[in-house]
């Protein structure tokens, strides 16, 4: 399965992305995280800032609009294949910088998508 990168993790176990970091590791998918905060969710540390990743195919975004300025060309340098927008997270904006620079992105609920296998 390919790697997907969490922004917003948390370890909150009622976070959706704490949720959706247990789901994409029981699916079989490899994650990395990135917080405000270092800690371990599904096994896995939750980073902070920009650390330097590679072969990211999937960003989930679990952050608002405001604070994902501050990502924008940490993720677009990644390169990953797509980009989901989790409710409340969406913003045309940096979906415009995606598509431009050849990234699919979905406004789409991790969760639902691995629900119904569409991940």
């Amino acid at each position: 399965m390919k790697k997907t990168l969490i922004i917003g993790a948390s370890e909150n176990p009622t976070r959706y992305s704490n949720i959706a970091a247990h789901r994409l590791v029981e699916h079989g998918h490899s994650i990395e995280q990135i917080g405000k905060k270092e800690g371990k969710v599904a096994g896995v540390k939750i980073e902070t800032g920009t650390p330097q990743l590679a072969d990211i195919d999937t960003v989930t975004l679990y952050i608002n609009p405001a604070h994902q300025k501050n990502y924008y060309n940490y993720i677009l340098k990644l390169k990953p294949r797509r980009i989901i927008f989790n409710p409340g997270t969406e913003n045309p904006e940096f979906v415009t910088l995606a598509q431009q620079n050849n990234i699919l992105t979905e406004e789409a609920c991790t969760l639902v998508l691995l629900s119904f296998g569409a991940y």
